[in-house]
């Protein structure tokens, strides 16, 4: 492998490694143990929604509903809750929420063959109207099943137990998307979808599959951003919107260039949050966030186009 091709493959992993020892020596207190588990937190609930995000972008299509649908099941799961329902149930139907919204995608984009750049926008309004519906605009708090709280708060030895569900979660991810035949049915549909449709792989319901394990993902980080907060309220993930989009992104530009992949998500989401915690650190005002999460976000989108351009002349 040639210097340039190792630096257009691990280019963005190394620069994540050298951020990390620059925070290290200049940022007061990010190598305590408290910081970096608070961290690696953080980084659990972008993973997941990155995941989803992710697999709606191997197909080539796009999901900007997600956030939006990561509140919507919060805000069920609390209903439910709040009324005295089992946990588990209220958990089932949180999850149930986020598939609903992910189908619905599915089908719009799908049947309907509206641009999923639309559909999603508008499954992220109707999710963002019912949400307030539910909730009437007011957070849901009080009382909480200790089981249901150890998913966000417990730990098993040292570690939380959402960091380890995030890693158990990032295995399964990685296997479907790279191990299995639905895996390469979903990543030859996005990267060529009439020559995949005429291999005979069902395109329609790859891209319909990419978007409903988007919503799913939605669903399963409500589940954790709920029993972590002991709240729900709408638009509690709204924040994720963005970050979720630059983590997966920046992910595509490292391991597999130009092409969305779990790995590249998983320590895409590290640096965001990596980056973020440790311009609080240095005192940094908030907008600076904002600002450095823009330049992440056109640079991977100009990295990745610039690497597909010389693919395509390289054919």
């Amino acid at each position: 492998m040639t210097t340039k091709k190792i630096i257009e493959t691990y280019g963005t992993f190394l620069a994540g490694i050298g951020l990390f020892v620059f925070l290290m020596l200049f940022a007061n207190n990010f190598a305590s143990t408290a910081n970096l588990l608070n961290v690696l937190k953080q980084v659990s609930f972008l993973s997941m929604l990155g995941f989803g995000f992710t697999f709606a972008l191997i197909t080539s299509e796009l999901d900007l509903s997600f956030a939006n649908v990561c509140s919507l099941s919060a805000v069920v799961i609390g209903s439910l809750i709040s009324a005295d329902i089992a946990w588990p149930i209220a958990v089932a139907a949180g999850l149930g929420a986020g598939i609903v919204a992910g189908a619905l995608n599915g089908f719009l984009v799908t049947i309907l063959k509206v641009p999923s750049l639309i559909s999603t926008l508008g499954t992220a309004s109707i999710a963002n109207g019912l949400a307030f519906m539910i909730t009437g605009g007011v957070a849901f708090v009080g009382r909480w099943d200790q089981n249901f709280l150890f998913l966000g708060r417990g730990k098993i030895g040292p570690v939380p137990v959402i960091i380890l569900v995030t890693l158990l979660l990032f295995v399964v991810a990685l296997i479907l998307s790279t191990q299995t035949r639905t895996g390469v049915h979903l990543q030859a549909t996005g990267e060529n979808e009439e020559a995949a449709r005429r291999s005979g792989i069902s395109t329609r319901r790859c891209k319909a599959l990419g978007l409903i394990l988007s919503g799913l993902a939605a669903g399963i980080t409500a589940v954790f951003l709920v029993a972590n907060l002991s709240s729900a309220a709408p638009q509690m993930a709204g924040d994720f919107l963005l970050n979720g989009i630059a983590a997966t992104l920046l992910g595509m530009t490292m391991f597999t260039p130009a092409k969305p992949n779990i790995l590249g998500t998983f320590v895409g989401a590290l640096i965001i949050v990596m980056l973020s915690n440790g311009l609080v650190l240095l005192g940094a005002q908030y907008y600076i966030q904002d600002i450095m999460l823009g330049i992440i976000i056109i640079a991977s989108v100009a990295v990745s186009a610039s690497v597909l351009k010389r693919a395509a002349f390289a054919l």
